[in-house]
């Protein structure tokens, strides 16, 4: 298996970055709370924003419209989940 590292200092690969972005998080920043990604060095901070591309988050309208990203029957799948 053969794997793409997008930040060396914290070894995390691409694959990680997309789950990370698959769960909700739609910048450089979000990617960086979750994992670390871009918070050493930053070279790869322009990677991973070539990773989340342009306007590919259907969350980041909400986000700059200062609403929650998550709609509150998603809370509650979450709460039956845990």
């Amino acid at each position: 298996m053969n794997r793409v590292y997008v930040c060396s200092c914290f070894g995390v690969t691409e694959k990680q970055v997309k789950e990370h972005a698959d769960a909700g998080a739609c910048t450089p920043r979000q990617i960086a709370s979750a994992c670390k990604a871009g918070t050493d060095c930053g070279s790869c901070v322009r990677r991973i924003q070539a990773i989340l591309g342009r306007g590919n988050c259907p969350r980041r309208e909400l986000l700059d419209q200062g609403m929650p990203a998550l709609a509150a029957e998603t809370f509650t799948e979450l709460d039956e989940a845990a």
